[in-house]
């Protein structure tokens, strides 16, 4: 009865316009985050999200259709707009589909929390790894207009290295759902061309 009542609630919110859901999905030539690929394939990524006065919940997920290794994710996320700043709380999660995969197991998801905020068409992230991660990694990321520039340590490295280094430049164009972006990663050496549309 409290289920139905509580949905009941949610339902009438989202009609008056008070809160919101939505739905998405993202297809792209390939899954390219924060500099790094993932799976080395075509990559589906559907979303869900519940807004209300500010708070964000919502789940994202990275498929691969060849599943090729490494190319499944399957996040969820909690998110808070603190005037000027947003704060997200980030699960991390790369099922397998081989059997089990260990889903509440604490020891296999990667807790981030970020925060970013925009100035003047200057936007910027910072976001470090609570949990599931041994460094502790910490990301940082400047964009303005189709430019992005993003700097890691730890996990974003080939090495583990405890010291920064530039593993993001890019530059996006886009036009109605579809967009572009190239990639170059000086870390790993290496660069990607990713299109993709979303609906």
């Amino acid at each position: 009865m409290k289920k139905t009542i509580y949905l009941l609630v949610l339902l009438g919110l989202n009609s008056m316009g008070i809160a919101q859901v939505s739905i998405g999905v993202d297809v792209y030539s390939r899954y390219v985050w924060r500099g790094t690929d993932f799976g080395n394939s075509a990559t589906v990524q559907p979303s869900i999200e519940y807004a209300m006065a500010g708070f964000t919940v919502g789940a994202w997920s990275a498929w691969s259709p060849s599943g090729a290794a490494g190319g499944n994710e399957n996040d969820l996320y909690l998110g808070a707009s603190l005037g000027p700043v947003d704060l997200t709380l980030t699960d991390y999660f790369f099922p397998e589909y081989q059997g089990t995969d260990s889903l509440f197991n604490m020891d296999k998801h990667i807790f981030e929390l970020s925060a970013g905020f925009e100035v003047s068409g200057l936007s910027s992230v910072v976001a470090m790894n609570l949990s599931g991660d041994a460094d502790n990694s910490l990301y940082l990321e400047l964009s303005y207009g189709m430019l992005t520039l993003g700097a890691g340590n730890g996990a974003y490295t080939v090495k583990d290295d405890p010291d920064f280094s530039i593993v993001n430049i890019g530059i996006t164009a886009s036009r109605d759902i579809y967009s572009a972006s190239f990639i170059i990663n000086p870390e790993q050496e290496t660069s990607f061309l990713v299109f993709g549309f979303s609906l």
